[in-house]
């Protein structure tokens, strides 16, 4: 792994979701086609949120290195026409119209990673870190009809789990925008 070659990298490293998704979509957009593009990171949530982006856009994601709490993500840029237009999940809700549901507890799914949940969270919120969406959606099904929310930092993350719910037969899903960071309701900490 040590001889891999990248036309271009970016350093992303201290922000948090969104910031490295916009950065890579920035310097995607400066690259030609077929050109890999290596995103360093310290945003655990950066390993879902960069190979979910790629994934959705068309670009072909080759895979994440992690050393010392370090993500180097590389992904390829796609010919023009391989290339996706990212799609918005259209069923969203604000953290208001969720904050007025709380009374009725709702099913709410944060997608944040570990950590993120641990400082702050809504009351009652299921963690299911986007990375491991995948693997829990069997746990969730019982739940495929019942209206979820779902919940990130700033409705990224939130938005492409939607997807991902929905193309896996959830029929009553919706988005909290901008979430968690101008959630303005209870929360609770884990000490």
């Amino acid at each position: 792994m040590k001889n891999i070659t990248v036309d271009k990298s970016i350093d992303c490293k201290g922000l948090a979701c969104p910031m490295p998704i916009v950065r890579t979509k920035k310097a995607m957009d400066e690259m030609k086609s077929g050109e890999v593009l290596e995103v360093v990171a310290t945003d655990p949530g950066s390993v879902a949120d960069v190979r979910s982006w790629a994934d959705r856009t068309g670009h072909q994601f080759l895979g994440t290195i992690t050393e010392n709490s370090i993500y180097k993500h590389y992904i390829r840029k796609a010919d023009p026409s391989e290339i996706k237009s990212v799609k918005v999940y259209p069923h969203v809700v604000s953290n208001e119209e969720l904050e007025q549901k709380l009374d009725t507890n709702p099913l709410i799914l944060d997608v944040r990673e570990p950590m993120e949940y641990a400082f702050g969270h809504i009351p009652g919120a299921r963690l299911v870190p986007f990375g491991k969406l995948q693997e829990a959606i069997s746990e969730l099904l019982p739940y495929q009809n019942q209206e979820i929310y779902v919940v990130c930092r700033t409705g990224s993350r939130s938005d492409a789990a939607c997807q991902v719910l929905q193309q896996k037969g959830f029929t009553n899903v919706k988005n909290v925008v901008p979430g968690m960071s101008s959630w303005k309701g209870p929360v609770e900490k884990q000490s």
